[in-house]
């Protein structure tokens, strides 16, 4: 560039050369040459900067950003689900009943350590042990929320966890069935859950009474053992259980004096239903097995539970089997299964077992439909069919039946 500049000056001085005198010529000449050093230090600059970026990406390179801290919202999880239900009930000698019914749950929790987690859960519904369904209806009123879940959770060492509180059952409902224990109760107290290889063992001690002031302190006792063994072509599910829930001579635990949810109980007075009490205690030992595979490139599954109180002399035997097709978890995929099942009065207690099966409780057999289609990951249309017969061994034996739709939302 700076040719360029020499030359259209030296052409213009040459001309302007013959109107100037020699010391004007002599003066102009030493400017151009000051300017001609400028612009050789200007384009010295311009390559030095032009070349500054390329120095200090490699300069840069080395530096490693510095790590993020960790925000306390990072040890932090919230879920939860939502469902709508419409139920028909259509049960012998009594007028049908149709109603409209919500179930809304939230968790939230929160780990202050790696090993370490404490949650609390909030739920729709009253104080029944066995449902946060919410009926609809009394003119728009408010509806109950009620404390779900409050409960740490302590990873011990490898395989050993230690949960108490008010918690999530922890023993397996084979084949997702509800013959000893409803989905929706939730044990308070305290919990042993080991997982090695295929084997696990787990144990709890849960209050159905804690305060002795109430002169009906009970503690209830559980040992879950067993295998889950993948077979490659399937997995294969088996154990066994033992559950001891001393109530014999004791009063009832939830709802009216005499509402004993099909278990034998003795009055005082039978003929008012006064001074009623439990009569005997529940020493469960239950078997079961559950295998899972593929047909026609499709989930499939079968299950057989088998259940035995030892602590009473009659009806004490009750069992379920059942099959199953599909999964509704992927977006449009879909699930139907059959189950039959056959609960004996004493069987089982019954306050805490399917709060839907036959009305709720123990005395009652037949048949459980059910069927889902999954609109996406998070939403869920599904129904659920009862065809059964209920206070058979107790009281007069009625049908039963009992249809529920249900729409339901994960987040």
């Amino acid at each position: 560039m700076h040719y360029v500049i020499f030359l259209t000056l030296l052409l213009l001085g040459n001309q302007a050369s013959a109107a100037v005198s020699e010391e004007e010529f002599a003066e102009l000449s030493a400017q151009l040459g000051m300017l001609m050093e400028r612009v050789a230090t200007l384009e010295a600059e311009n390559k030095t900067l032009k070349e500054a970026p390329v120095i200090t990406q490699i300069a840069s390179e080395p530096v490693a950003a510095a790590p993020r801290k960790n925000e306390w919202t990072d040890t932090i999880a919230i879920k939860g689900d939502f469902r709508y239900r419409y139920e028909h009930i259509d049960a012998e000698r009594s007028d049908t009943r149709e109603r409209n019914r919500v179930r809304a749950r939230a968790e939230i929790s929160a780990k202050p350590t790696d090993n370490l987690k404490v949650g609390i859960g909030i739920a729709s519904g009253g104080d029944d042990p066995v449902s946060t369904n919410q009926t609809l209806g009394g003119g728009a009123s408010t509806k109950d929320v009620r404390l779900d879940l409050a409960y740490f959770s302590y990873q011990a060492t490898e395989g050993l966890n230690i949960t108490g509180g008010k918690m999530k059952n922890i023993y397996r409902r084979i084949g997702g069935n509800g013959l000893i224990w409803d989905g929706d109760y939730r044990p308070e107290g305290l919990a042993f859950i080991y997982e090695r290889g295929n084997f696990f063992f787990d144990t709890s001690f849960n209050f159905l009474e804690s305060d002795s002031k109430s002169g009906n302190e009970t503690i209830a006792y559980g040992i879950q053992t067993g295998f889950d063994i993948d077979l490659g072509s399937g997995n294969l599910l088996a154990g066994a259980s033992y559950y001891d829930i001393g109530v014999a001579g004791r009063e009832v635990y939830f709802g009216d004096d005499n509402e004993f949810f099909g278990n034998s109980f003795t009055c005082v007075d039978p003929l008012t239903l006064n001074g009623c009490t439990y009569t005997n205690d529940y020493e469960e030992v239950e078997l079961f097995v559950e295998f899972k595979t593929t047909l026609a490139e499709r989930p499939f599954s079968l299950f057989a539970d088998v259940v035995q109180n030892q602590a009473a002399d009659d009806l004490d035997t009750g069992w379920a089997a059942g099959v199953k097709l599909g999964k509704a978890s992927k977006p449009r995929s879909w699930e139907f299964s059959y189950i039959y099942q056959d609960l004996e009065a004493d069987a089982v207690f019954g306050l805490l077992a399917d709060s839907d099966f036959g009305g709720g409780g123990t005395d009652a057999r037949g048949h459980i439909l059910k069927g889902a289609w999954a609109v996406n990951k998070k939403w869920k249309i599904g129904f659920t069919y009862f065809d059964n017969e209920r206070n058979i061994d107790l009281g007069r034996e009625e049908d039963y039946s009992r249809f529920m739709l249900d729409t339901a939302f994960k987040f």
